[in-house]
C-alpha cells in the first residue's frame, strides 16, 4: 500500500509503519477526503454571501451565479486569487529580508552580518544606491529602503523588471502589465475579484498575470539577492538527505518552513561551545541540525546542513520517534504535527508572529534578539533529548550536491576573468544540450511522493536537458541520487561531455522555492549572452510543476508564463478544467501576448512529450542544429563499453 503513496523505500517504511499503529498522516488523510469536484474544478464561487454558488448543470452556456456571473467569470476569478495568495506569501518573505537587512546595518540585528559585500554591490546598482566612498553599512541601509520601497509603490514600474531582457521589458510595457508597487496589484486583484466588479475573465487574467510579475520579479528576487547578502551567495556544497540523517545518540532539532532568518540562527546557536557542552551534559554526544522543505533548502544551500525531506515528510519525521524539537516558522507547515507530536516527545515550537498552532509552543522570533532567541530553542531540544523513548530512524541515506547560484553557474563555465553563460548557450547551439526544464514545486499526496519529479528528470538528462530544480522537487531528486556527479550515467551523451568538461551533476539544485527567481536571472544571462534569441520566449526552454498544491505554485507559474514560457502542471486535473473559455485564455491567448502559456496536464508521459516537443520547436525557430559527435567531439562512450575495454586490454 504504502507504495501507492511514495516513491521512495524509506518514506514507503514509516509510512507503512503508521498505517500499521494507526497514526493518521496526509497520505491517509488524503485516501479518506475526496476532494469537492465542483471546487476543484473552479466551478464554484463563494466570494460574497448571497452564495456560495456551484456551477453544476449541462447547459453551462445558462448557467449564472445569483450575480449572474458566468462559469468563465468564477474560473478566472478564482485562478487570479490564488495566483494573489501566493504571491502574498513569496513577497511578505521578501519584506522581512529587506527589514533584517536593514536592522542588522543599523547594528540591531543581533547575531547577523553583511556576508557579501560584492552581492550589495551588485544588489545596489540596480536599485540605483550609490557605493562609491560609502561604508558597506551605509549602503546595506538603502539598499533595504529602497527594496521596502517596492511594496508601497503606487506608480511607475517595480525596479527588478529592469534586469529582464529589453524585449521582454517592452512586451510588458506595451500590454500594461509592469507591476506598480508589489501591494498595489495583490490588493487590486481582491478588489477586482470582489463581487461586481471585474466580469470579463481575459481582463481578470491579465492582471493576474501583472499580479504573479510582483513575486518573480520582485518579492522573491529581492527575497534571494538579500538573503545572500546576509548569509552568502551559495556555492556548491556536499550534504545528506532524508530520514536517515537524523542521529539516535544526538540532539535532533529539524527547521521546517522557508525564512532563513531564524534557522541561519539556529545553526550559529547549535555551533556555541557552550550549548554543546550543554547537550552533553544531558546524556547526548552532541546537537544534530536537519531541514524539511524550503527552510532546509536556505541552510542546505549556505551551510551544507543535511535535509530531512521534502513537503510530505514533515510527519515522517516525527515518526521516527527521534526529532527532539521541530522549529517551524511560515508556510506550508502542517497543523496535523501537533498532534503527532503529542504521541511522541517531540516538541513542536511556532516561532512567527504570523504563525501560531494551537497547542504548541510559541517562542516568538525578533531579529533584534535572535542569536538569544535561537539559543533559547535550542536548549528547549536539549532539554527534552532525555525524554526519548525509543525511536526508528531508516538507515538509507543519499549524498547530494547544492548550492549553485546563478553566480556561481557564470563563474562555473567560464572561468575568474571571463565568467560568462558562453560555453552554455553554445552547448544549446550546437545540440550537445537540447534545452532547459526547470522542475520545480511541492509534493501532493493526491500523487505518489516525488514519482512525477524523479520520472521527468530522469527521462530530461536522457534526451539531453539540463535540468535546475528548486524546493521539495529538488529534494525529490536528491533522494534518489540525482543531484550528484554520479547522475551522469542516466544522462544523454551530450549532456554527458558537458557537465564532464565542466564538473557539474545534470541536474542542478538552485535553492529554496523563492529561488526561482536564480531562473529567472539565469535565462537572462543566457538571452544576453547572444544566438539564443532576444528574449526568454526564445529559449528552448519548459518550466514544470509536476506535484503542485500551494497557490504558490500558480503565482510561480504565472511569472514564468509573464516571462515568456511554456509551464505544466502536473499531478491532478486543472483547477479551471469545467471553463473551456479560462482554459483558451491562459493556452492560447497568453501565449499570443506574452509569449508563455499554462497547461495543466496530469499526465507524466504527456508533459514529457509536449515538453520535448516545445523545446524542438523553439531550437527551429533558432534555426539551431543537432549535435554531431563526429563534427563537434569524440563519439561518446558509455560506462559498459570503458569498462569491457580496461578488461580486453588487462587480457591482452
Amino acid at each position: 500500500m504504502a507504495n501507492n503513496r511514495s516513491w521512495d523505500p524509506t518514506a514507503q517504511a514509516v509510512i507503512e509503519k503508521a498505517h500499521e499503529q494507526g497514526f493518521s498522516t496526509a497520505f491517509s488523510r488524503a485516501e479518506g477526503m475526496k476532494p469537492c469536484p465542483i471546487g476543484r474544478a473552479g466551478s464554484c464561487c463563494s466570494f460574497c454571501f448571497m452564495g456560495p454558488c456551484r456551477m453544476v448543470g449541462k447547459d453551462r452556456e445558462q448557467l449564472t451565479g445569483i450575480c449572474g456571473a458566468k462559469p468563465a467569470t468564477i474560473a478566472a476569478r478564482n485562478l487570479a486569487r490564488w495566483i494573489a495568495a501566493g504571491a502574498a506569501s513569496h513577497s511578505d518573505h521578501g519584506r522581512d529580508m529587506a527589514i533584517a537587512l536593514r536592522e542588522t546595518a543599523r547594528g540591531k540585528a543581533q547575531g547577523y552580518q553583511i556576508k557579501d559585500v560584492k552581492k550589495l554591490h551588485a544588489t545596489a546598482r540596480y536599485l540605483n544606491v550609490k557605493t562609491e566612498g560609502r561604508t558597506k553599512e551605509e549602503i546595506a541601509i538603502d539598499v533595504a529602503n529602497a527594496a521596502l520601497a517596492q511594496w508601497g509603490q503606487q506608480e511607475g514600474e517595480i525596479i527588478c523588471l529592469s534586469r529582464a531582457p529589453k524585449a521582454r521589458q517592452e512586451v510588458w510595457r506595451n500590454l500594461g502589465i509592469g507591476p506598480r508597487g508589489v501591494d498595489r496589484e495583490i490588493v487590486e486583484t481582491l478588489h477586482r475579484t470582489g463581487m461586481g466588479t471585474d466580469q470579463e475573465p481575459e481582463h481578470i487574467l491579465m492582471h493576474a498575470l501583472r499580479t504573479s510579475l510582483t513575486d518573480g520579479w520582485g518579492g522573491s528576487m529581492l527575497a534571494t539577492d538579500i538573503g545572500d547578502i546576509l548569509f552568502g551567495t551559495p556555492n556548491p556544497v556536499r550534504s545528506k538527505v532524508n530520514l536517515g540523517v537524523l542521529k539516535e545518540d544526538e540532539v535532533n532539532i529539524v527547521v521546517h518552513g522557508h525564512e532563513p532568518l531564524l534557522s541561519e540562527m539556529i545553526v550559529q546557536a547549535a555551533d556555541d561551545p557552550e550549548v554543546v557542552a550543554y547537550a552533553r551534559s544531558k546524556g547526548a554526544k552532541g546537537i544534530n541540525l536537519a531541514g524539511i522543505c524550503c527552510t532546509a533548502n536556505e541552510v542546505l544551500m549556505r551551510q551544507g546542513v543535511p535535509s530531512a525531506g521534502n513537503f510530505l515528510n514533515q510527519e515522517l519525521a516525527i515518526l521516527t520517534g527521534a526529532v527532539d524539537a521541530m522549529v517551524v516558522d511560515v508556510q506550508c507547515v502542517m497543523q496535523a504535527l501537533q498532534g503527532l507530536s503529542t504521541k511522541f516527545h517531540t516538541k513542536l515550537i511556532t516561532t512567527s508572529k504570523k504563525a501560531k498552532i494551537t497547542g504548541a509552543t510559541h517562542i516568538q522570533f525578533d531579529e533584534h534578539e535572535a542569536l538569544p532567541i535561537a539559543k533559547l530553542i535550542v536548549k528547549m531540544a536539549i532539554e527534552n533529548f532525555p525524554n526519548r523513548g525509543k525511536s526508528e530512524i531508516p538507515e538509507e541515506l543519499d549524498d547530494l550536491v547544492a548550492g549553485f547560484s546563478h553566480e556561481y553557474i557564470s563563474y562555473m563555465l567560464g572561468g575568474v576573468y571571463r565568467a560568462s553563460f558562453r560555453a552554455l548557450n553554445d552547448a544549446i547551439i550546437e545540440g550537445r544540450i537540447k534545452g532547459v526544464a526547470g522542475i520545480v514545486g511541492c509534493n501532493n499526496p493526491r500523487t505518489v511522493q516525488d514519482q512525477g519529479h524523479n520520472y521527468l528528470t530522469r527521462k530530461f538528462i536522457e534526451n539531453d536537458v539540463l535540468v535546475v530544480q528548486t524546493g521539495c522537487g529538488a529534494i525529490a531528486s536528491a533522494k534518489v541520487g540525482l543531484l550528484t556527479p554520479e547522475a551522469l550515467q542516466y544522462a544523454g551523451p551530450g549532456l554527458r561531455e558537458v557537465c564532464e568538461a565542466v564538473g557539474i551533476p545534470p541536474v542542478i539544485h538552485l535553492g529554496s522555492c523563492v529561488d526561482n527567481s536564480r531562473i529567472l536571472t539565469i535565462a537572462t544571462n543566457m538571452v544576453t549572452e547572444g544566438g539564443l534569441g532576444d528574449d526568454i520566449s526564445d529559449l528552448p526552454a519548459v518550466g514544470i510543476a509536476p506535484e503542485w498544491m500551494h497557490e504558490k505554485a500558480l503565482s510561480i507559474g504565472a511569472y514564468f508564463v509573464a516571462s515568456g514560457v511554456y509551464v505544466l502542471f502536473g499531478g491532478g486535473p486543472s483547477p479551471v478544467e469545467d471553463s473551456p473559455e479560462v482554459t483558451d485564455i491562459i493556452a492560447r491567448v497568453w501565449e499570443e501576448k506574452v509569449g508563455g502559456k499554462l497547461d495543466f496536464e496530469p499526465d507524466f508521459d504527456e508533459i514529457l512529450r509536449k515538453s520535448l516537443e516545445h523545446i524542438e520547436k523553439k531550437r527551429r525557430a533558432l534555426k539551431l542544429g543537432n549535435w554531431a559527435p563526429g563534427k563537434y567531439a569524440r563519439t561518446f562512450i558509455t560506462p559498459q563499453e570503458l569498462a569491457r575495454r580496461g578488461e580486453t586490454a588487462l587480457q591482452e
